[in-house]
């Protein structure tokens, strides 16, 4: 049985851009969807199954920082943004509402084919049950992750400053316990911005969290050789 094309769903309020990226991506194999807005696009969500979206930044009414910040909220349905503007404001500010990568128009269409498949390769490398868990603090090794204010206090007390990047990999760490993350896991989840996306990117985060455990970080944060990384240790929530 063969498998299933991957469904994709182009949002974008230009015609002839739709009717492009849906005729190459249709011979690409993929299953296309187009929606020229935001209404448009949730109809199209709740009517199919949904691998991928394309979105637009420029649309009318809403535009796609607010829907990808929409969608965001309620999945994790992988979004990939396009937009005419060349202010690098506009990347940032999309990847930051959670988008996994950007494209400036106007792209060669190769290129955005490459990308699609990457990001798609990237989600399908995810293990199932990767939910952040429910709690508001984290024990480990003698030491207190507090969720709510974002602190790593010692047994002793002493607070340790965590930048935001440290703070997400630790909560990730945490969240997936003793479970081996790969490096395109960890950037999946957003161990690191994705402009930031290069697997040195996520190692040099690696390394300055384990610098912030103190000695024991390397013991704490493993290398598993060849597969990523995971946090050996008891985790107690709270």
């Amino acid at each position: 049985m063969e498998p299933t094309p991957d469904h994709l769903l182009v949002v974008d309020d230009d015609r002839e851009i739709r009717t492009l990226l849906a005729a190459q991506l249709g011979r690409a194999g993929f299953t296309v969807t187009v929606a020229p807005d935001g209404v448009a696009m949730r109809r199209e969500l709740g009517r199919h199954a949904i691998d991928l979206v394309i979105l637009d930044l420029n649309l009318p009414s809403e535009d796609g920082l607010s829907l990808c910040r929409e969608l965001r909220v309620t999945s994790r349905l992988p979004i990939i943004m396009l937009t005419a503007r060349s202010d690098p404001i506009d990347r940032i500010l999309g990847l930051e509402m959670g988008a996994d990568d950007y494209l400036a128009k106007p792209f060669e269409p190769r290129e955005l084919l490459a990308r699609i498949r990457n990001v798609l390769r990237r989600t399908a490398a995810l293990p199932a049950n990767l939910d952040p868990l429910d709690a508001k603090r984290a024990r480990f090794a003698g030491w207190l992750l507090d969720f709510e204010y974002r602190q790593l206090i010692d047994a002793g007390g002493r607070v340790t400053m965590l930048s935001g990047a440290e703070f997400r990999l630790l909560r990730l760490f945490i969240d997936h316990a003793n479970r081996v993350l790969s490096r395109e896991q960890l950037l999946t989840l957003g161990a690191v911005k994705q402009n930031d996306a290069l697997d040195r990117a996520i190692d040099l985060q690696v390394s300055r969290l384990r610098a912030k455990l103190g000695a024991a970080g390397s013991d704490l944060i493993r290398t598993v050789r060849n597969e990523g990384y995971v946090l050996a240790a008891p985790v107690e929530l709270e």
